[in-house]
């Protein structure tokens, strides 16, 4: 908005900063990051009153938890969701159609998340409405915006990126419309897998979001895009923007998310903020990539995958508890160790999935 505005009122001198994307992206950071940090308390006694005993604990999980972290709010997810529209609204280019074919699938998946965690609160019950219902409706959301994206996008709108080879183009078709909407919808619920120690899930987030901020920067510059040998997708720069303020809402959620956590993400959270790092993947045609900046996401979802496998072929477990973090509580780590070490997983696949930009 604020570029908009500089633009219509013919802005002179400092305001043109307001076209840097560094500068609009430093600035989307601190708005959102002052923003949840701000309003962050207040937030969190409102939720607190609203929902009386907090968030329901899995009776099925580690006992530790019904002591630690029973009677704790959760849809935290409010609070980043809100620094991250309005810091993203105020500073990105609102004539970048992937800014707000992003933002939808944000709000979207963020709304089945609130309804989820909704009924697990007023029903204290650990399960929230029909999986089926929910994938359907993730599906559809995703869908909509996979078929935008192939209406705003140019030649290979429909195409998947092969890294470490330069210039080849798998193209989906039609097909776009199944592989798109599969990668934000897997991606969605790997992060809400995560979403189960203080502070697990929102750093890996902000370091995935960091990633592709840059790559979005450097996919969206026709320059870097040719010096580099990767898939050119105009507009898609801003982007880089809505991860600023991810990251700055990310940050002030931190503060509060902490170990002993005040809040949790909840659905609302988790499912919204897997649902844009997904879009952005796909957006910038790095889904490929994807899986390696968030390989700790996947391998929390492969773990769920192979350990309900194991038990209806087998009858038996491959890990103690899933997914995988609550298998390292069974082993006896401690909590502040499994986040440390998730953490550092997170930032390590990061460089990795950077370093595949050179590779070609």
């Amino acid at each position: 908005m604020l570029t908009w505005l500089s633009d219509w009122f013919h802005l002179p001198g400092v305001f043109r900063l307001f076209h840097w994307l560094t500068f609009r992206t430093l600035g989307a950071a601190g708005t959102a990051l002052f923003l949840v940090f701000f309003y962050g308390p207040a937030i969190i006694s409102r939720l607190r009153l609203k929902q009386g005993k907090g968030q329901p604990i899995r009776l099925d999980g580690p006992a530790s938890h019904l002591l630690t972290k029973k009677g704790t709010p959760t849809m935290g997810g409010l609070m980043i969701l809100f620094g991250l529209f309005a810091s993203s609204i105020l500073w990105a280019d609102p004539e970048s159609p992937y800014v707000w074919i992003v933002l939808f699938v944000t709000f979207g998946f963020g709304a089945i998340g609130f309804y989820d965690d909704y009924l697990k609160v007023t029903k204290q019950s650990d399960r929230g409405f029909s999986g089926r219902a929910r994938l359907g409706a993730e599906f559809v959301i995703a869908a909509i915006a996979c078929y935008a994206m192939m209406r705003v996008g140019g030649p290979g709108a429909s195409s998947l990126a092969v890294p470490f080879v330069s210039g080849y183009l798998f193209d989906f078709g039609w097909g776009f419309l199944l592989f798109g909407p599969f990668v934000i919808v897997a991606f969605g619920n790997a992060v809400n897998l995560t979403d189960g120690l203080d502070g697990l899930a929102i750093v890996p987030v902000m370091i995935a979001a960091a990633t592709l901020g840059l790559i979005s920067y450097l996919v969206g510059s026709a320059f870097f895009a040719h010096y580099l040998l990767i898939n050119h997708v105009p507009l898609t720069g801003d982007l880089m923007v809505v991860c600023g303020a991810l990251i700055g809402a990310g940050v002030g959620f931190l503060w509060f998310n902490a170990p002993p956590a005040q809040i949790f993400m909840g659905d609302t959270g988790s499912l919204a903020l897997g649902g844009l790092l997904g879009t952005m993947a796909v957006a910038v045609k790095h889904e490929i990539v994807l899986a390696v900046i968030g390989g700790l996401f996947v391998m929390e979802a492969v773990s769920v995958i192979v350990q309900v496998a194991s038990f209806k072929l087998t009858g038996k477990r491959v890990f103690r508890m899933a997914p995988i973090h609550h298998h390292f509580e069974q082993l006896g780590w401690s909590e502040p160790q499994i986040v440390m070490r998730f953490w550092i997983i997170a930032f390590v696949l990061a460089m990795v999935g950077l370093a595949s930009l050179k590779l070609r």
